[in-house]
C-alpha cells in the first residue's frame, strides 16, 4: 500500500510541476492545488498504516491501549487543506482580476503588455 502511496504522491508531484511551468495563468493555479494534494497524501503515506498486520484497527489514542494511531498527521492535513482552500480562493480571485484588467491570462502576453511606466519594471529609477 506504501508502493500505491508512493507512486500516487510522485505522479501528482510531477503532473503539479509540469502544470505550474505552463504559459497560462489558469494552469499555473491548477498546479499550486494538485501540489497542495500531493503534500497532503505524502504526510498521509509517512503517518503509517491504521491497518494491523493481522488485519484488525489500530485505536484512537483517547483508550490509552496498546497499538495507538498517532492522531498528528491528521490534525497537520487538515489544517493543510484549509490554508490550501485559503491559497485556492486568494489565486483564483487573481486570476479572475489579471483577467478582466488585461484581457488575457497568458504569461507571455502579461510580461510584454504595455506598462504605465512606460515598459521599465523598476519604476521612476
Amino acid at each position: 500500500m506504501t508502493t500505491v502511496l508512493a507512486i500516487c504522491v510522485a505522479v501528482l508531484v510531477t503532473v503539479s510541476v509540469y502544470l505550474m511551468l505552463s504559459r497560462e495563468l489558469k494552469s499555473v493555479a491548477m498546479g499550486v492545488f494538485a501540489l497542495g494534494h500531493g503534500a497532503n497524501l505524502s504526510i498521509i503515506a509517512m503517518s503509517g498504516s491504521p491497518v494491523l498486520a493481522d488485519g484488525g484497527l489500530r485505536n484512537p489514542p483517547i483508550l490509552g491501549v496498546a497499538d495507538l494511531v498517532d492522531p498528528l498527521p491528521q490534525a497537520l492535513i487538515l489544517t493543510a487543506i484549509v490554508i490550501n482552500f485559503a491559497v485556492m480562493g486568494f489565486l483564483l480571485t487573481l486570476l479572475i482580476v489579471t483577467a478582466r484588467r488585461t484581457g488575457t491570462i497568458n504569461v507571455d502576453e502579461l510580461a510584454t503588455e504595455d506598462r504605465p511606466d512606460g515598459g521599465r519594471a523598476g519604476g521612476d529609477r
